[in-house]
């Protein structure tokens, strides 16, 4: 067997477990849980950004919440917000790459919304400028970040840093733990 496969496998299986004897960042993520199952009760919307992979793990939950997980079940507010990519490309053009967020979350955002970021880094600018302007308007804000929560983990909110540096890893992991708050969040709502 080759030893790249094998290593791999092991790396992700190890932090996975390092998550798992975690109890304080699995505590961080049922508190995430339950914000985002409140703002959805309350008619809140859950708006999701991230760049590269990240905006892929982004979009990706948005759709489990807004579509469905594991059983049918009305659909939740929740959104990605780099899909509008006319949008995307005009902002990024006229105001800068790092105003795509802030923008777009100042005119569909109100208080109760949730903001989730997602960086392996934590340090996204995008993601930092549309922090800025979720705390102006009382929208929470839930980091899944890599180990020290980079910049991102000093806006306050949920920190779910995975405890890794390796940016593969951490993607597998913040999807995992992703399709968990998913699962909460749809169970909670819909028993």
């Amino acid at each position: 067997m080759n030893n790249r496969i094998n290593q791999s496998i092991e790396q992700s299986i190890a932090l996975k477990q390092a998550i798992l004897a975690d109890d304080a960042l699995l505590g961080r993520l049922e508190k995430a849980a339950q914000i985002v199952e409140q703002s959805l009760r309350n008619g809140g919307k859950i708006h999701f950004c991230g760049n590269g992979g990240s905006a892929a793990d982004a979009q990706h939950l948005a759709a489990e919440l807004s579509g469905r997980f594991y059983f049918d079940r009305p659909p939740l507010n929740a959104e990605a917000l780099h899909c509008n990519t006319s949008y995307l490309t005009a902002v990024g053009n006229d105001y800068g790459y790092d105003q795509v967020f802030s923008r777009l979350l100042r005119g569909t955002a109100h208080r109760g919304d949730v903001l989730v970021g997602i960086s392996t880094s934590g340090n996204s600018r995008n993601i930092i400028e549309a922090y800025r302007v979720a705390q102006e308007m009382g929208v929470s804000i839930i980091s899944f970040t890599g180990s020290t929560g980079g910049q991102m983990g000093q806006f306050g909110g949920v920190l779910l840093n995975v405890p890794s540096n390796d940016t593969p890893r951490i993607q597998e992991s913040h999807i995992m733990l992703g399709h968990i708050l998913c699962d909460m969040v749809e169970t909670a709502l819909f028993k």
